[in-house]
């Protein structure tokens, strides 16, 4: 992680909640410290949270690390983190300030919105509230404690869709979605301060392409509130059809103008978006701003992914095909050139159905989500 130079007050300890689990691990190895990042890390991309990360391991500080979750995911992290509901909830009535106030924070990482397409199209208000204000009052807590490195969680969508493949950084953003606009309007607020003199900030943008996967370790897995599996994602989909929570599977849009007339997505595991955000957050630099596209390079089809889940699952899966969704488009996928060359990063999980089997034996383990039995212990 990136040191800092400047000198704090003695922060008060948390009481809300306590580093029980970490604080029985050894961290006076610093070696060790990517793994408990990586951790911290997946948590977070599984779960759709703001984390505020610390330059020293908590066994240093006795100051924990912040989390906004959405209450779904609550129980999870109930006994590692301070916590609150940023994704789906009021951000303006969580005590942000005093959050930053009591502990030493040396970067945020900003992951917490609200983020399918579909719904972004019924409820628009609630998408640019709950992502382009509440960036805004994070960008605010961090000007007033002094907090300078921020790693961002964009997306795909704010690009629109592009005349021509694959995408670059330097395509042009005309989103198309209140997603897409909420996300692309964040990243101007934060570009906009970083600009400015009395910043100083380290800035990294992720624009992330299609996530899919599951902690390999079988700890966390995707689990939406039922009101969403509608304008879920394919993945979700797919493994509620072959457990039978839904007799099939909707395929939406077959005249698209593709190879087979699906949509083309360009999906990218979880376990390499955390790759992503470590090497992000290592790079990062005062006063400079890096802005990355996270994909693999190549599209795939709607239909391509429905026969991986297939043979990932061994269910034949029943597909119905109905027309469009707003707001989709046919063909996005990423030119991953410059993370590759300036991070260092490329995507190693590419295998579709590989992908899709790890999160298959999370899901078949989790049938209500994190409601179930098994559900996992930090």
């Amino acid at each position: 992680m990136l040191p800092t130079n400047r000198n704090r007050p003695q922060q008060r300890p948390a009481t809300a909640r306590s580093w029980s689990f970490l604080s029985e691990m050894d961290f006076s190895d610093p070696k060790r410290k990517p793994r408990y990042l990586s951790k911290i890390l997946m948590v977070a991309l599984l779960t759709a949270m703001c984390v505020v990360m610390l330059t020293q391991p908590p066994c240093h500080r006795r100051t924990p690390s912040v989390l906004t979750v959405g209450a779904v995911y609550s129980t999870l992290v109930s006994r590692s983190f301070l916590q609150d509901n940023l994704s789906r909830g009021n951000m303006g009535a969580i005590k942000v300030n005093r959050i930053f106030a009591e502990n030493a924070f040396d970067a945020v990482m900003h992951f917490a919105a609200v983020a399918y397409v579909g719904e972004s199209t019924l409820e628009p208000l609630r998408y640019y509230h709950n992502i382009t204000s509440n960036t805004l009052v994070v960008l605010e807590a961090m000007a007033a404690h002094n907090v300078r490195t921020l790693i961002y969680s964009s997306t795909c969508a704010t690009y629109g869709e592009p005349e021509k493949m694959p995408i670059t950084e330097e395509t042009p953003q005309f989103p198309i979605n209140p997603y897409g606009k909420a996300k692309k309007m964040a990243e101007d607020i934060i570009l906009d301060f970083s600009k400015s003199k009395k910043s100083d900030m380290a800035v990294m943008i992720l624009r992330y392409f299609n996530v899919i996967g599951s902690d390999p370790e079988g700890r966390l897995g995707e689990a939406p509130k039922p009101e969403l599996r509608e304008h879920g994602r394919i993945s979700g989909a797919c493994f509620d059809a072959a457990l039978g929570i839904i007799p099939g599977l909707k395929v939406k849009g077959t005249d698209y103008e593709t190879p087979d007339g699906t949509c083309v997505r360009d999906y990218i595991d979880v376990t390499d978006l955390v790759d992503a955000h470590v090497k992000a957050l290592n790079k990062a630099e005062r006063g400079k701003v890096g802005i990355y596209n996270v994909g693999t390079g190549k599209g795939r089809s709607v239909k391509e992914f429905v026969e991986a889940c297939k043979k990932a699952t061994g269910v034949d899966i029943k597909v119905d095909y109905f027309s469009r969704r707003p707001g989709d488009y046919a063909e996005v996928y990423s030119d991953p050139a410059r993370i590759n060359n300036e991070l260092n990063w490329t995507a190693q999980h590419t295998d579709l159905m590989e992908s899709l089997r790890v999160a298959w034996t999370w899901q078949k383990k989790h049938r209500s989500g994190y409601g179930s039995p098994q559900a996992m212990v930090l």
